[in-house]
């Protein structure tokens, strides 16, 4: 009895020390591979908010779309299991991850951007995710350690808004992690909950790179003025008093949003435009991580015109100079020779359908405008216009296009005020 009692014993402890040594080698292995995959990544950035809606996800996927365009190899990994957005922000719904036997292969994107995300595992999109931390966990660790990312430049990591389990797990898994861009809109509720996302990445040792300002004021779609809708300034106030870089400010652009909508990355499709810029401009932190890379300074585009030949612009409105810049109808555009005083060639050209903000001043300098006259614009056209090398000239009587041009040419055009500068 004794003797088949002790078996028995023996045999117990040698099935829980075999089931021990087993999850300890699937640890073992796991860390192993998780190490592996992060290994072949140069950079881990983590996108984070302290607060939901402030656009957030738009920020992650233009970021690395950006550095995509930059020439970086790049993945972004969608870790918001309630709401994942990466999918619908680079129109890639209908997609999913493939498999070699061993890996998940990430969602390939132009430019080859590598996509994972939670969505693209579920059944329905409209399926709600209800999970506790321990299971978020185990999937966040699934999906560094299996997902073959192959070697890449940045993998910018989008998390849910707040400091719970997401953030704190890649925190925990990828102790190495180069940084947090810390998204916020500029009003006080938004900008007290920050400054806790700042406090937890520095709890969990992750360098903050930035904060950037989303919704940064509306810009007219008529004038180009900028309307401050949640307050102005609380961004870099914030940054500045918590000791964090501040990136800069993203401006309502209803093209973000249609954008987003329509799975189109805006900093790719509307590069010209402010905001891209300043999507843009973020990223300089991030570019400037790697010290062996060093940025080639950006090409400056040369004038085709030579000095004495320039294109004029002149917004009409029923065939004569229109009192507001707009609201036109159609251009006339003139190619002059300023030394000889002669108009060498004109044409007329619709004007864009497109009167978002920003438009109208892009679609000329796509044309290789180099000079308007106008009767009224507001401050923010003008200023995209002159910061691009475009002289304005403000105050035009409203008459015939080819009589104005002839004018200004001879010295003899009168300016007055600018009526529209609002």
């Amino acid at each position: 009895m004794v003797n088949s009692k002790n078996t028995g014993k023996e045999s117990g402890n040698g099935s829980a020390q075999e089931k021990k040594s087993a999850e300890r080698l699937k640890e073992f292995t796991e860390s192993k591979e998780l190490a592996d995959r992060m290994g072949q990544i140069k950079h881990k950035i983590m996108i984070l908010s302290g607060k939901g809606g402030v656009g957030k996800s738009t920020v992650a996927a233009n970021i690395t779309v950006a550095l995509a365009m930059e020439g970086k190899k790049v993945g972004i990994l969608d870790s918001d299991f309630h709401g994942p957005s990466i999918p619908t922000l680079l129109n890639l719904e209908k997609e999913r991850p493939g498999t070699d036997g061993k890996s998940i292969i990430p969602v390939d994107f132009v430019q080859g951007i590598k996509v994972m995300s939670i969505g693209f595992l579920l059944s329905n999109q409209d399926d709600a995710v209800i999970w506790r931390g321990p299971m978020k966990m185990k999937v966040i660790k699934q999906l560094l350690t299996e997902v073959k990312w192959g070697e890449l430049d940045y993998l910018i990591i989008d998390f849910p808004p707040g400091t719970g389990d997401e953030p704190l797990s890649v925190a925990q898994l990828i102790p190495g992690a180069d940084g947090a861009i810390i998204v916020t809109t500029p009003q006080d509720l938004s900008l007290n909950d920050v400054r806790k996302c700042i406090s937890f990445c520095r709890q969990v040792n992750v360098p903050v790179l930035g904060v950037l300002e989303n919704m940064s004021g509306l810009v007219c779609p008529n004038c180009g003025t900028v309307i401050n809708i949640f307050k102005a300034g609380g961004g870099e106030k914030m940054a500045r008093e918590m000791g964090v870089p501040f990136l800069g400010r993203i401006p309502i652009e209803p093209q973000i949003v249609e954008a987003s909508d329509n799975g189109k990355p805006f900093v790719y499709h509307y590069s010209k435009t402010e905001a891209a810029k300043a999507f843009s401009a973020a990223i300089e932190p991030v570019l400037s991580m790697d010290s062996n890379i060093k940025r080639e300074p950006s090409p400056v585009i040369q004038e085709e015109e030579t000095a004495n030949k320039i294109k004029i612009a002149i917004p009409l409105a029923e065939g004569q100079l229109s009192v507001h810049f707009g609201h036109c109808q159609e251009f006339a555009l003139f190619d002059v020779d300023i030394e000889k005083k002669e108009i060498i060639g004109q044409e007329r050209e619709p004007a864009p359908e497109d009167h978002e903000p920003g438009a109208l001043p892009n679609w000329l300098i796509d044309k290789g405008v180099n000079m308007v006259i106008v009767s009224g614009m507001g401050s923010r056209a003008i200023d995209i216009l002159e910061q691009r090398g475009i002289k304005v000239n403000i105050g035009a009587p409203s008459d015939e296009p080819e009589k104005v041009v002839k004018l200004y040419l001879d010295g003899s055009l009168e300016l007055g005020n600018n009526i529209c500068d609002h």
